[in-house]
């Protein structure tokens, strides 16, 4: 007789948003997602039932961040625990995500250089940067919003380039230099 595999059970819950309903996702103790409607890789990394439950653990710290976020506030991340799903190097970029300045960009380019020197020099490349970045599980909060083209070109963004572009204005980002390219990964 085989082993009894045990279905892991995440929890869920919406928060309506000036971007749209939001998906917020928890393990009952921490959030392990938060995504746009419609958003690419909506709830990637879940392996188990999203059961609803509204009160599960994580949500109302981040139903607090996310409110203050959306009224203009700069909401402390520690306060709002999370446990994103992904590889060692996933974790590694939302990590570093989370350390991108409020109203500040950066580029792929400048995060693999920071990759690098926590690796002890062993070079990474912005596109396996821009992979992880594009599947993080907890947009807003993780900022992928925050990372660009090193041209400037608001590269790809699995909730829409307008609502990127809504958050960085949002945070006061100044917009000189931004742009939206014509064609590649952005559209």
């Amino acid at each position: 007789m085989g082993r009894r595999r045990e279905i892991a059970v995440y929890y869920s819950t919406e928060y309506d948003s000036p971007v749209g309903k939001l998906t917020l996702a928890s393990d009952g103790q921490a959030i392990c997602g938060l995504w746009l409607e419609g958003q690419k890789y909506h709830g990637a990394g879940i392996a188990g039932e999203l059961e609803r439950n509204d009160q599960a653990g994580g949500f109302d710290e981040l139903r607090a961040w996310l409110d203050a976020y959306f009224a203009g506030a700069r909401p402390v991340l520690e306060k709002v625990p999370l446990a994103p799903i992904g590889s060692e190097f996933q974790r590694l970029v939302w990590r570093l995500l989370t350390k991108i300045p409020y109203g500040e960009v950066t580029t792929y380019g400048a995060l693999a250089e920071q990759i690098a020197q926590e690796r002890g020099g062993r070079r990474t490349a912005p596109l396996a940067v821009g992979g992880a970045v594009g599947h993080n599980p907890i947009s807003i909060v993780i900022p992928c919003h925050r990372v660009v083209g090193s041209d400037g070109s608001l590269t790809g963004y699995a909730g829409g380039l307008t609502r990127k572009m809504w958050l960085l204005e949002h945070e006061g980002v100044k917009a000189d230099g931004l742009y939206v390219p014509k064609r590649g990964t952005a559209l």
